[in-house]
């Protein structure tokens, strides 16, 4: 199965059990895809998370019920996964810009959010630079935390704040981003801010070790002031190469390489700062 066909078919189990316990491990799993993968790939397409595209489905449904049912308002917020009228409200509010009860009773407008369809459109005269690599096994050290899907974006550059705090405790230059789902399931995954491995200093400052599985790699070179070229490629990852190239995603792991900002005159921020995405990856 292809990446774009894999985000149609979520869609669809999705739109199918919109009123169901939803979670990215749920619906990742019915599209054979890893959780991290899948909800990193489905940001990337489609411009909103996998939990911010459920909320907004549900609340535009949830609207279009109050105006043409009679239905009571603590049964639609438990219809749609609320705990109580209140936490529904509050959500009704900050989608639609009216309660509940405007919509009722005096006929307030209601916002509408269609479900998405994607549409891969690849455009002749672009250069996307990568190289397959294969790698045998090797180990990274560091200090990991467990992050949930809907906010790693916003919780993992805080961890890497942390980290550079504990710089005298635990020394981790950082050279690796290392994202683990081996079990390809579930809300959560681990991040590790690792370096290469050397047995005396992970003993030394306690230090996690992890083993990298050999695999092939697909390795896409980033340059300039971050994180925006990060980012780009990311985005141009799942919106061009992996839709055409061949190739699709191997294993729940996910590594950025970071160049040492000493070597660059604004660290970074430098024009010229150089950083790799890589991704494991099987011929389809």
């Amino acid at each position: 199965m292809d990446w774009i066909t894999a985000i149609e078919n979520a869609i669809s189990f999705i739109e199918r059990n919109i009123t169901e316990d939803l979670t990215v491990g749920r619906i990742a799993a019915e599209v054979n895809t890893s959780a991290f993968y899948f909800q990193k790939g489905f940001s990337m397409l489609c411009g909103y998370t996998v939990g911010e595209y459920i909320r907004m489905r549900r609340l535009s449904l949830a609207g279009s019920e109050l105006l043409i049912s009679d239905v009571k308002v603590i049964d639609l917020a438990m219809k749609y996964g609320y705990d109580s009228p209140d936490s529904f409200t509050k959500a009704f509010i900050r989608f639609h810009g009216c309660t509940p009860t405007d919509v009722r009773r005096s006929g307030a407008n209601i916002k509408a959010f269609a479900p998405l369809h994607i549409k891969l459109t690849l455009d002749g005269g672009t250069v996307m630079e990568y190289r397959i690599e294969k790698k045998p096994a090797f180990k990274v050290m560091g200090i990991s935390k467990m992050f949930s899907y809907e906010s790693a974006n916003q919780d993992i550059p805080q961890f890497w704040n942390e980290a550079f705090v504990l710089a005298d405790q635990r020394p981790v230059l950082g050279m690796y981003g290392v994202c683990f789902d081996e079990m390809m399931a579930g809300d959560q995954f681990r991040y590790m801010i690792a370096d290469d491995y050397i047995a005396e200093k992970a003993e030394a400052m306690k230090l996690g070790v992890q083993d990298i599985p050999e695999h092939s790699w697909a390795i896409f070179p980033c340059r300039g002031p971050m994180p925006l070229p990060l980012q780009e490629v990311n985005r141009r990852i799942f919106s061009e190469w992996l839709p055409a190239s061949g190739y699709e995603i191997a294993e729940g792991y996910n590594i950025e390489y970071y160049s040492n900002p000493a070597d660059f005159k604004k660290g970074t921020q430098d024009p010229q700062y150089y950083t790799e995405i890589w991704i494991p990856v099987k011929e389809r």
